[in-house]
């Protein structure tokens, strides 16, 4: 029998959530997280500083697009993933705690694999607002990965999986970025394709989700109001997201990426809406609006402070829309019915997808990247096709060799995605296998009352009528019979 407290919360067994330790994981949860939690405070310690208080320096320019960042982060992926209808605590809550530490771990763990694969591992790390809009980052691949397995995991596999995708998130972003020197302003390469294809190496290796638990992964009506919410603040915010490590004196860099996301991811929703109506037979698919209307702020992110034209953007962002549609409505479902590989949030329609789609814009904008269009500041555009001095400020030139040309670059930039590509799917298998060897599966898979204590009325979340409802109706219903009440009084 369950029990419930003055608030109206469940507790025990039934539908409200169970207190047992061998079926929650309490202690391994709480020792695995505290252990991150501790080890990254003795890191900060004993690695990182703020700059010297006598540098007038400061980048606290940053902060008004690293707020629009952390919105996205918090709110913005949240609540998207509150589609789930009885996962809403899951969804908004480890969104926030995976968020939280993460962004930590990659200030510290994160940027030391990077001093680390650079030859200076023995320097401080030093802080500034640059580092939280990278943690940000590193936590926006994360929680896409978590979008593909959401509902499906443990609060301690979740923990562990996004631990051990900082490390290899770090090591791949080092080789695409600084060893190839690869442009990707707006993370469509790092970020959103890496995260996707990392979480559907974890899915594939977890499995699907059969029988009646297979049939809790589904929406209500309110569930997807509230996804909603994020999906408006991420349409909002994607500007900033793309544009927060930019370069504001380059050149109209920071100018060219505004204007080149709000029109691609314009192009994407006007898209969606149509391509999702013809193709839901008259109706539209709130999936389809709720992710696809989105895409382009994913497709446009590697090429978004390039000279690509702002017709070039509209037409990246309405063939992203497309591609995310029709995602969801035929690839999903051959994924899982073939491969085996559930999909919960359909990160490969939304960042996948046109994640791939944007490291090959970059790749034709970097190739048709002439001195003519950037002329002194292609050196700020295009590090790795120059060499510079060690002046102050630095004399660069353009390199002699074909990694100096527009031919060059455009290499880097498939060698970037094709290694993303690899590092993310064989990375994700194996963490996606470690967690499935470590520690227990989930069970009652998309429903919080697994690992939250619910409300006394959880078990009605999603349901047309609660039933306490219906008895509450034919009660009055024999009242007016008997004469006992007026139905004008009901």
């Amino acid at each position: 029998m369950s029990d419930k407290d003055g608030h109206g919360h469940s507790h025990g067994d039934g539908d409200g959530g169970s207190h047992s330790h061998a079926h929650n994981g309490q202690g391994t949860f709480c020792a695995s997280l505290m252990f991150f939690q501790i080890l990254i405070l003795i890191i900060f310690a004993a690695k990182c500083d703020y700059p010297s208080a006598a540098s007038s320096a400061e980048q606290i320019e940053l902060y008004p697009m690293f707020q629009d960042v952390h919105v996205m982060i918090f709110i913005g992926f949240g609540f998207l993933m509150t589609f789930l209808r009885k996962y809403g605590y899951g969804a908004i809550g480890l969104n926030m705690m995976v968020a939280a530490v993460t962004l930590q771990w990659q200030m510290t763990v994160g940027e030391s694999i990077h001093q680390a694969l650079a030859g200076h591992g023995g320097d401080k790390i030093m802080l500034s607002p640059e580092s939280l809009v990278k943690g940000d980052f590193a936590a926006g691949a994360i929680l896409i990965s978590f979008g593909a397995v959401i509902g499906r995991v443990t609060p301690t596999q979740l923990t562990w999986m996004a631990m051990l995708e900082v490390l290899f998130y770090a090591i791949n972003e080092y080789i695409g970025a600084g060893s190839m020197a690869a442009v990707d302003m707006g993370g469509s390469i790092f970020v959103h394709t890496f995260g996707a294809y990392f979480g559907l190496g974890c899915s594939w290796m977890l499995g699907t989700v059969d029988g009646e638990d297979d049939e809790e992964a589904t929406n209500s009506y309110h569930s997807d109001l509230f996804s909603m919410i994020g999906t408006i603040f991420l349409w909002m915010f994607w500007p900033s997201f793309n544009g927060a490590l930019s370069n504001a004196t380059a050149g109209g860099s920071r100018q060219r990426i505004l204007i080149n996301t709000v029109l691609a991811i314009s192009g994407s929703c006007v898209t969606t809406f149509a391509l999702s109506k013809y193709l839901g037979g008259g109706h539209f698919e709130m999936e389809h609006i709720q992710n696809a209307t989105l895409a382009g702020g994913v497709a446009i992110g590697s090429s978004s402070d390039l000279v690509v034209g702002p017709a070039a953007a509209v037409l990246i962002g309405v063939i992203a829309g497309a591609i995310s549609v029709c995602g969801y409505m035929y690839v999903s479902a051959f994924l899982k019915e073939k491969l085996g590989l559930e999909d919960t949030c359909g990160v490969h329609n939304l960042h996948g997808m046109p994640g791939i789609l944007g490291g090959l814009g970059g790749v034709i904008s970097a190739g048709a990247a002439g001195t003519s269009s950037y002329g002194n500041n292609i050196c700020l555009i295009f590090a790795g096709r120059c060499d510079c001095d060690n002046a102050s400020p630095p004399v660069c030139k353009l390199k002699t060799t074909d990694r100096g040309t527009a031919g060059g670059q455009a290499g880097a930039q498939i060698g970037a995605l094709c290694v993303t590509l690899a590092i993310s799917i064989f990375s994700g298998l194996f963490v996606g296998w470690f967690l499935r060897v470590a520690f227990p599966a989930h069970t009652q898979a998309y429903q919080d009352k697994a690992h939250w204590d619910v409300p006394a009325d959880y078990a009605y979340t999603g349901e047309e009528r609660r039933p306490f409802l219906v008895e509450a109706a034919a009660k009055e219903d024999v009242r007016v019979e008997m004469g006992e009440v007026n139905e004008n009084q009901i």
